[in-house]
């Protein structure tokens, strides 16, 4: 088969499909691919492994007028191209590839797969983002021949609400826990290269410093705390570092919390720490909780569609309500005060993230692409509804 991979920038074809082509193109399948690598250049791996790549001028705002440029600039590429499959990510080029697309699934047969990695709209979320995401995603969908979720709540509104002919449940685009499992590091070391006390109980996170990652609740649950031996690293670059930085100094915890800016070594620090904290406000499918398990850690999280996939409250891990210190606060006292409980939850945490492993998604993907959904389905529970 002949397949084009479309994503709005570079950076995601980057950071999570290098796997998912070298797959195919292992299958004996050509892979071609199309996004905006005007601000970051492809890896040049996906031209030594024979994909033709195409710039078109994806703008991330679903607003800007670039996307009219890239409509055309798309439709000349599937014109051109004589795809059997396009298989399309993130929201703006994938309401743009499935409208190009249109008359080519009718007129040469055409399939287009889309996978969404969490809808803008779930519950709880804005009421405008109801209003303005989800009829144009609805709409959508009736161009979609497979439409893969990787939450089972994005799976269940889609299966009872969408057009598309088929609608999947796969979790992630897949994660290598071999690099998290049996990782060698000096924990003394790594402390000290830090600024982390060797004795402390040492709460890590990782992600970029934004509102929705939302770190502060974290750093007022600490101060709530009053425990000094409690320190909190979050590894990461981002808008809100000052404000952060200004929040430790004001509740008086600035000797308690680590800003390590950007991070390679997310393996060593993992297993540095104590018990990994989440309190992101919103995730279509965490990455950086999973790699944590990985690595024998407890979670303490903020309940959300895709967190509460990958946290079992009370077996992995802790959740909290994303804007209450109290339940944070007590998160992470119960944790630091009772060793047995991180150890367990740290052992169950391992078994249980299996699914999410890098061979497990790739063979699903690829039974979806051979027209077989036995395999996307197992992971899915019926235990879920959606109410608008």
């Amino acid at each position: 088969m002949k397949i084009l991979y479309v994503t709005t920038i570079s950076l995601t074809m980057n950071s999570f499909f290098k796997p998912h082509i070298d797959m195919l193109i292992r299958e004996g399948h050509q892979v071609d691919i199309v996004c905006n690598y005007k601000d970051l250049a492809l890896d040049p791996l996906f031209g030594e492994l024979g994909c033709i790549s195409y710039q078109v001028d994806f703008s991330r705002s679903p607003f800007s007028m670039d996307n009219i440029k890239a409509y055309g600039q798309l439709k000349r590429i599937v014109e051109n191209g004589n795809y059997d499959i396009v298989h399309c990510h993130t929201p703006n080029a994938s309401v743009i590839t499935r409208l190009v697309c249109r008359k080519f699934r009718k007129k040469k047969g055409l399939k287009v797969f889309y996978t969404a990695h969490g809808f803008h709209f779930y519950k709880g979320a804005p009421k405008l983002n109801w209003m303005v995401y989800y009829p144009v995603e609805k709409f959508c969908s009736r161009f979609t021949d497979k439409l893969i979720t990787i939450n089972q709540e994005d799976y269940t509104l889609a299966k009872n609400q969408f057009k598309a002919k088929e609608v999947h449940y796969v979790p992630g685009v897949g994660i290598d826990l071999s690099k998290f499992e049996n990782v060698q590091v000096d924990r003394s070391a790594k402390r000290r290269e830090i600024g982390v006390p060797e004795d402390a109980f040492l709460l890590l996170s990782a992600g970029e410093l934004n509102e929705n990652k939302n770190h502060q609740i974290i750093i007022r649950a600490l101060a709530k705390l009053n425990n000094p031996k409690v320190h909190y690293a979050i590894a990461g670059e981002g808008e809100k570092k000052e404000y952060l930085i200004g929040l430790a100094n004001e509740l008086g915890v600035s000797n308690q919390v680590h800003l390590l800016g950007y991070r390679k070594d997310m393996p060593e620090l993992n297993h540095t720490a104590d018990v990994f904290c989440f309190p992101s406000i919103r995730e279509g499918l965490p990455v950086s909780p999973i790699e944590a398990m990985a690595c024998g850690l407890p979670i303490v999280a903020a309940e959300n569609r895709g967190t509460r996939d990958v946290v079992e409250n009370g077996k992995s891990g802790v959740l909290c309500c994303y804007t209450s210190v109290d339940d944070f606060e007590e998160a992470i006292e119960l944790l630091a005060t009772d060793p047995k409980i991180c150890i367990h939850m740290g052992q169950y945490n391992m078994r249980s993230i299996l699914k999410y492993d890098l061979k497990t998604i790739l063979d699903n993907m690829l039974e979806l692409y051979k027209g077989d959904e036995g395999g996307a389905k197992k992971y899915y529970k019926e235990d879920l509804s959606i109410q608008l």
